[in-house]
């Protein structure tokens, strides 16, 4: 599902290929038809967030957000098991599954990383995605949440994937 390749892009750090791109994410997020027309209109409202912003700016916002505000971590495990024991075997067990799906985490990066959740993801159909996706819902309803308290550009990125994770519970 090429949605969750975008929300992945759009949740990963800003870079200049992010910006190369955002035409292409914008007409990927215009034609998707997984999206309902309100997800649509937010996830395009982000993008031309993110083309009016420079890339110093977005990457001052994205540090600010994700990196420097605890309960916005995209570390999806960080919200479930804090630094606990725990922590640990959940990761190196995700990490696994991963490699036995064919996908690896950057070097330096945790598995619990959403936007490489998202690039698993996509890699699914669109039922075993959201199922995948409806493990992490809870978490991202308190992150969605925290963001949009903060009034965050990104809030509907992370609202649109629980959503479709909530979709697939509810199927369930």
């Amino acid at each position: 599902m090429l949605i969750y390749k975008v929300l992945s892009l759009l949740l990963d750090y800003p870079d200049s290929e992010l910006q190369e791109n955002l035409d292409a994410m914008t007409n990927i997020v215009s034609s998707e038809s997984g999206l309902s027309p309100s997800e649509r209109s937010e996830l395009l409202q982000v993008i031309r967030w993110m083309r009016s912003e420079s890339l110093i700016e977005l990457q001052a916002r994205y540090v600010e957000t994700f990196d420097l505000t605890a309960e916005h971590s995209l570390h999806l495990t960080h919200h479930t098991f804090g630094d606990s024991r725990e922590r640990g075997p959940a990761l190196v067990e995700l990490g696994e599954f991963y490699k036995t799906h064919g996908l690896e985490a950057s070097p330096g990066e945790l598995p619990d990383y959403l936007p490489l959740i998202l690039e698993y993801a996509a890699t699914l159909d669109e039922l075993e995605a959201r199922m995948f996706l409806g493990e992490t819902a809870k978490v991202l309803e308190g992150i969605a949440s925290s963001l949009e308290k903060k009034q965050s550009p990104y809030a509907p990125l992370i609202r649109t994937v629980e959503r479709h994770g909530h979709l697939a519970r509810s199927a369930a």
